[in-house]
């Protein structure tokens, strides 16, 4: 199929099309991504989820480039918003003791007062939350566990674990917002 005959198929919601699509790159766009992130978990996610972009902003494609330059474009954004966001992370979910932390160079924040005060301002965050909720977040972000582990380290089903998170991170983040 060539080019132009997929990007028709696609938006035609022809299963055929996306197949022969996603055959054709699947490969490279993991080992792409595998180049940059080591867990194989989330280079997986992150396949899925620039797929799924990249279905979604089809319709935006204007020919200007081929659909591989399209597709790893995507990919380079998630491979970022990755690398952003593990970053945060380790500034924001620190276990650290603080006299580690001192003698770090600060990963995200270069301001060490700006810093403190956003580790203080989490802290007092995760007082005000439900401690299920205060568990569940720290499985999750602080030992990068994926769902399913944290389903079956708290006896729980997968969509339970899931739903728990998705109420967690909806609770602390309006508790972020009313102590800033």
């Amino acid at each position: 199929m060539s080019e132009k005959e997929i990007i028709i198929g696609i938006l035609k919601n022809d299963e055929k099309a996306l197949r022969v699509f996603y055959h054709q790159y699947h490969k490279m766009l993991y080992g792409f991504i595998h180049k940059q992130i080591q867990d194989v978990y989330l280079v997986e996610e992150i396949v899925q989820d620039v797929f799924l972009d990249f279905i979604e902003q089809l319709h935006f494609f204007r020919g200007n480039c081929s659909l591989k330059t399209f597709l790893f474009s995507i990919a380079r954004h998630k491979i970022i918003d990755c690398i952003r966001k593990k970053k945060v992370k380790k500034v924001l979910f620190s276990t650290i003791p603080s006299f580690i932390l001192d003698r770090l160079t600060p990963i995200f924040l270069d301001d060490e007062i700006e810093k403190q005060d956003l580790v203080n301002k989490i802290n007092r965050t995760f007082k005000a939350i439900p401690n299920d909720y205060c568990i569940v977040l720290r499985l999750k972000y602080i030992e990068d566990k994926h769902v399913s582990e944290i389903a079956r380290q708290l006896s729980i089903s997968f969509k339970a674990a899931e739903s728990m998170l998705f109420r967690a991170r909806k609770a602390f983040i309006k508790a972020y917002k009313v102590r800033g």
